[in-house]
């Protein structure tokens, strides 16, 4: 049987979800930004990721994007929230559930935007209504339609039966048979989200911490980590030293979590916090010992395959580093100018490679394999 679903924003998590559930449903999107609705019903996607480009110009599933809420809303079967945008956290309020609930009150309505614990519970009451549900998403940035396609686990936040009938729609759009689906309560399941996220910014920070005391004690790095992962409980994943986690969901979940946890005693949440600060500064502060007279900065992306810049930790280093007094250019070839005072822009790599006397990235790339004397990364394992 397929079901009217329709999906409210276009982004990372609306796009990727809209894409899977289209395949065996009739989705509709709705998106205020007039140019990703175009691009979608040409078939092209408006953000990086291969797999959405390669979906949308291969696939015969048909998504049909607008800007009317009415058309996009109207007799829906499950109606998608996957923006923020319209998410106040001062009232903990969606007024696209509002908008939802009144154009189709028989819809019910899908939270995968990251919201405060106790969020849905609120909602439900607000509205004296049950059909709203949270399901959190457990996506990459520049993987999400992969992400969604060979999912690690299904979970939504109700123990209905509109909640069971939706986990085993996305589970038929996935591409493996082999995903766990799990029913929970609506806060348990916002808690899932934040405290899984807020788990992997911790590993981070540690191999980030691991990293620091080995370059302040000269020890090896690479060694030590890789004796440290051999331990199967440990592991070889998320190990890879970096100038601190960033990106659309950890350093947005992280503080999240911890200001859920107020008035509940804590050290180890907010630590996760504040190391990320921590590491940037030190980072900033190992490049300042090298007395550089030009500092260049190798993209500002958080990752391969990534066309974000929000909450990039590089930009916290750039701030540390101007305020040191250094001179900064940055070479991002996914920018026209400047957003930001604190550095001038040069896109001809030749010239940014050659004008400055230390270049610095997060990440180690091909292109800069022919300046690796005057190259700083703690990117050692080359992955993200």
């Amino acid at each position: 049987m397929a079901f009217n679903i329709s999906v409210v924003g276009l982004g990372y998590v609306g796009l990727a979800n809209a894409l899977l559930l289209s395949q065996h449903n009739n989705v509709c999107a709705l998106e205020t930004n007039l140019d990703r609705v175009n691009l979608i019903n040409q078939k092209k996607s408006p953000i990086q990721d291969s797999e959405i480009a390669h979906f949308l110009s291969k696939n015969s599933t048909e998504i049909f994007a607008t800007s009317d809420p009415f058309l996009a809303l109207e007799n829906a079967d499950y109606i998608v929230i996957a923006t923020s945008t319209d998410y106040d956290p001062q009232t903990n309020y969606f007024s696209v559930i509002a908008q939802a609930l009144e154009i189709s009150p028989q819809a019910t309505i899908i939270v995968k935007s990251t919201v405060p614990v106790g969020f849905t519970e609120q909602m439900k009451q607000r509205y004296k209504t049950n059909n709203i549900v949270f399901s959190p998403e457990f996506l990459r940035e520049g993987k999400a339609l992969y992400d969604n396609l060979y999912p690690s686990r299904i979970i939504l936040g109700a123990l209905t039966e509109q909640a069971q009938t939706f986990a085993n729609l996305l589970k038929q759009g996935a591409h493996t048979d082999d995903v766990e689906i799990l029913l929970t309560h609506s806060t348990e399941a916002e808690a899932i989200k934040l405290f899984s996220n807020t788990y992997l910014a911790m590993r981070v920070a540690f191999f980030n911490e691991l990293d620091t005391y080995c370059e302040a004690k000269s020890l090896n790095t690479t060694e030590i980590i890789d004796g440290v992962s051999l331990d199967p409980r440990i592991g070889g994943h998320y190990n890879n030293p970096s100038f601190g986690y960033g990106g659309y969901c950890l350093p947005k979940d992280t503080k999240q979590l911890l200001a859920n946890f107020d008035g509940v005693p804590n050290d180890m949440i907010s630590a996760v916090v504040s190391a990320n600060d921590t590491r940037k500064k030190y980072i900033a502060e190992s490049i300042m010992a090298r007395a550089p007279k030009k500092i260049g900065v190798y993209r500002l992306i958080m990752k391969a395959d990534s066309d974000n810049f929000r909450e990039s930790a590089i930009l916290d280093v750039i701030s540390h580093l101007r305020k040191a007094g250094a001179d900064v250019t940055v070479y991002e070839p996914k920018l026209e100018k400047p957003f930001s005072d604190d550095f001038s822009l040069c896109n001809n790599l030749d010239m940014f490679k050659s004008g400055c006397d230390l270049i610095i990235t997060n990440r180690d790339a091909d292109e800069l394999s022919d300046i690796t004397d005057k190259l700083y990364t703690r990117d050692l394992f080359h992955k993200d």
